[in-house]
């Protein structure tokens, strides 16, 4: 199943799809070297977005929460990717601390740590879980919507390890992403591994620093094809003090606007695009789809109604939003069942393990998809994306657009290794 482009204007696409098959060897080499050199996140995922005409990402998750999305054939996959993993940061690891979110009510996010602790089961870990919330005071039960359940635990900070009551792990891996701070009880944790590390968390994190690194990994690998790297990276820009509910800093984003959308005008003028430019704007930090909104026209900033001002005032946890990154739309020209969609490639460690379509009937090509509303179908990645078909018509082959997709989910997740160490606090200093 390839769920269909809409679009006649599929045609740079299918060339980028043949050039990156056709490239497939000098590819997998690039992307060797470049991880002896870097090292990955723990896992991530990735939303694409695919226009037909452009293919980039547009979101880079470090801790992501939809494991559950994936189907069973793809977790062999997922288990040989966690044991490299773990293999790799402490072999002799037996136990594992997982930290999931506070907001563990959610049944959807609950399926996505009980797929967490069959992975690292799997891959032959103890694995226990640990929570950040401070009502949480002795063993809770929750319950899961196929009847099983999952016990969420204390955490117990010892002088210099953390871990629960008769459990001491090895490993503690967060899938919490600290957009409300880092807390306390994770600060100078030095025995341990902490994975992903504190500064991967929101309230260090910047999707800013993020699109930079990942401009200079595009270049890298457009250079590699021979190719425009704009075909496969979204322009951005960002603005520091914003306050929208009183329309402080609103004019910082106006001019950014209006000057990416001219950029973005130049190069559909150049590509023959036919289409209307729109940025999107939203939260330098944070997740959960909060904090978005889509702009075709920098005059529409003067008159924004209350209920969208109140939106785009605070995302997860309460958080004030005063850092926004303006990006350059890429519409999505992907249907399933004629309702809008994009893929989200998932990885641990530098290994694709699949992903699933996000999509969202009542949105539009041009609008955020993850939204309340929105479902998910893992059925696409169903075939094994790591066995492309050389012979097969682009745009035709479900196992050639998935390795395409894979190829743009790793230059993220590299970026996503070039931004952790621009931001590591203990980084090595050579001069």
């Amino acid at each position: 199943m390839v769920p269909h482009l809409i679009t006649a204007l599929n045609g740079p696409i299918n060339e980028l799809e043949q050039r990156i098959l056709e490239s497939m060897p000098a590819i997998e080499r690039w992307f060797r070297l470049e991880w002896m050199e870097h090292t990955p996140p723990f896992y991530s995922s990735v939303d694409v977005r695919n226009a037909g005409f452009k293919l980039a990402p547009v979101d880079t998750n470090l801790y992501p929460g939809g494991f559950n999305n994936l189907t069973p054939e793809m977790l062999p996959l997922a288990v040989q990717a966690a044991m490299a993993a773990i293999e790799k940061i402490c072999p002799e690891a037996k136990n594992l601390l997982l930290i999931p979110e506070n907001h563990t009510r959610n049944t959807f996010y609950l399926t996505n740590v009980q797929r967490l602790i069959q992975i690292f089961g799997a891959a032959g870990l103890n694995v226990r879980l640990g929570s950040l919330d401070p009502a949480v005071t002795e063993p809770t039960t929750l319950n899961l919507p196929d009847g099983s359940t999952l016990t969420v635990e204390p955490l117990v900070r010892g002088k210099r390890r953390l871990g629960l009551k008769d459990f001491d792990p090895c490993t503690i891996l967060l899938n919490n992403d600290l957009s409300a701070g880092i807390p306390k009880v994770l600060e100078g944790l030095h025995e341990q591994y902490l994975l992903p590390p504190l500064h991967a968390g929101w309230a260090v994190r910047r999707k800013s620093q993020h699109f930079e690194s990942y401009e200079e990994v595009a270049k890298k690998f457009a250079k590699l094809l021979g190719m425009d790297p704009w075909l496969i990276n979204p322009m951005f820009a960002s603005c520091g003090k914003v306050n929208f509910a009183d329309g402080s800093g609103i004019e910082c984003v106006q001019t950014h606007a209006d000057a990416l959308l001219g950029k973005i005008r130049r190069k559909y003028k150049e590509y023959g695009i036919n289409e209307k430019p729109f940025v999107i704007v939203k939260a330098d930090a944070g997740t959960y789809g909060m904090g978005i909104m889509t702009v075709r026209d920098a005059k529409d900033l003067d008159e924004l109604n209350r209920r969208t001002r109140n939106k785009m005032s605070t995302i997860k946890d309460g958080q004030e939003l005063s850092e926004v990154i303006i990006q350059e739309g890429v519409p999505t020209y992907e249907r399933v069942n004629d309702a809008v969609a994009e893929p989200v490639v998932y990885m641990i460690d530098r290994y694709v393990v699949g992903g699933f379509y996000r999509v969202h009937a009542e949105r539009g090509i041009d609008e955020n998809l993850n939204s309340p509303g929105a479902s998910f179908v893992p059925l696409a990645f169903a075939e094994s994306n790591h066995l492309p078909r050389p012979g097969d018509k682009p745009g035709a082959s479900a196992p050639n657009r998935f390795y395409m997709y894979g190829v743009i989910g790793r230059l993220a997740m590299l970026a996503a290794s070039y931004e952790l160490e621009a931001t590591d606090p203990e980084a090595e200093v050579y001069e």
